[in-house]
């Protein structure tokens, strides 16, 4: 049986500040959703996606703002609602931060319960280019379809205003009373009762250059992560200089010795002889530099478990525990709970 599909307790408490910020009764709203206050105490557990439906369409009634879905993409900024937006400011390419937004996304929104695949593809249609949203039975739950346009469209257009990215939107349901409010907020025509739910945005979106640097995430999710790069960049190992270009790799999942190898001037061939001198390899590098920072990140109790197996490259969770358990001795649970 698969897991059912959960969100981000800090993202569903978003939405619960939002609604009663528009009117709603804080209250009658919990009651109404089926929550209580203690389920947004802490932002890093999950709530059950039922839930979080309950809560958007008792919002939207007793605050009486038909639009709340699009409010809630529109105007919360991504990175208030998890380190999904701090990795993506991480990325060098627009295309790289759409990327790592599909491979970390089900930590605030998981729609599948867990199960493999982008939710989000590029396509390519009559020489225009699209994200569309392949979520299963889409139309089941729109206003996810209508946070999920504010959220690419306004938090792009927050960072870059000037340069119209996206050019226009696509949803597959009816047009609704509160239409209007799409182009007033989004700014971009949109299509209603069409094919796909698809944001078009332009050929230049792809490569354009967001130059953050990649660090950035350490420094806000690990208290030791900076010092270890510190070290390693006064370290003149082989092994050093290695970790010292992972890390800022790691969480992609990208962890390809030929890459490293041409990064540092030499053939796979010769950076395997030069790391045999050293009495290791590069696999055991890169083991180790996953356990020095899942152990770091679980202590220092700014990320769940599920995000500490993103963040140190495992693309899923039991590949993760069985890793951590063999180099502590303990599952993640476990050692975050001692720790946390």
């Amino acid at each position: 049986m698969s897991p059912q599909p959960t969100v981000s307790a800090g993202y569903a408490k978003a939405l619960f500040d939002l609604a009663v910020e528009r009117g709603a009764p804080a209250g009658v709203l919990l009651e109404a959703a089926a929550l209580q206050t203690a389920d947004f105490e802490n932002p890093l557990a999950r709530i059950p996606l039922t839930k979080f439906k309950a809560l958007m369409r008792q919002g939207k009634r007793l605050s009486g703002e038909p639009g709340l879905a699009l409010y809630f993409g529109a105007t919360i900024p991504f990175d208030d609602l998890s380190i999904v937006g701090l990795i993506c400011r991480a990325a060098p390419t627009m295309e790289a931060a759409f990327n790592q937004m599909n491979r970390y996304g089900r930590l605030i929104i998981d729609t599948d319960g867990g199960q493999s695949g982008d939710r989000f593809v590029i396509s390519r249609r009559g020489g225009r280019v699209f994200i569309d949203d392949t979520r299963d039975a889409p139309d089941e739950f729109p206003e996810l379809t209508e946070s999920t346009l504010g959220r690419f469209i306004c938090g792009v257009g927050r960072h870059f205003p000037d340069r119209g990215f996206f050019l226009s939107a696509e949803v597959t349901y009816s047009r609704p009373g509160h239409a209007a409010l799409y182009e007033a907020l989004l700014g971009v025509p949109v299509r209603f009762g069409g094919q796909f739910n698809a944001m078009e945005v332009s050929e230049t979106w792809l490569s354009f250059r967001i130059n953050r640097p990649n660090n950035y995430v350490f420094g806000v999710l690990s208290d030791q992560a900076a010092e270890l790069l510190t070290q390693l960049e006064s370290s003149s190992s082989v092994r050093a200089e290695i970790e010292r270009r992972l890390m800022p790799l790691l969480h992609t999942g990208d962890t390809d010795m030929r890459a490293i190898a041409a990064e540092m001037g030499c053939s796979a061939q010769t950076l395997y002889r030069r790391l045999k001198r050293e009495e290791t390899s590069f696999k055991d590098v890169v083991d180790e530099l996953r356990r020095k920072l899942a152990i770091d990140y679980l202590r220092s109790g700014k990320v769940t478990v599920s995000e500490t197996a993103y963040l140190v490259g495992f693309s899923e969770l039991s590949a993760f525990s069985r890793a951590f358990k063999r180099w502590t001795g303990k599952t993640p649970g476990q050692f975050h709970k001692q720790t946390g």
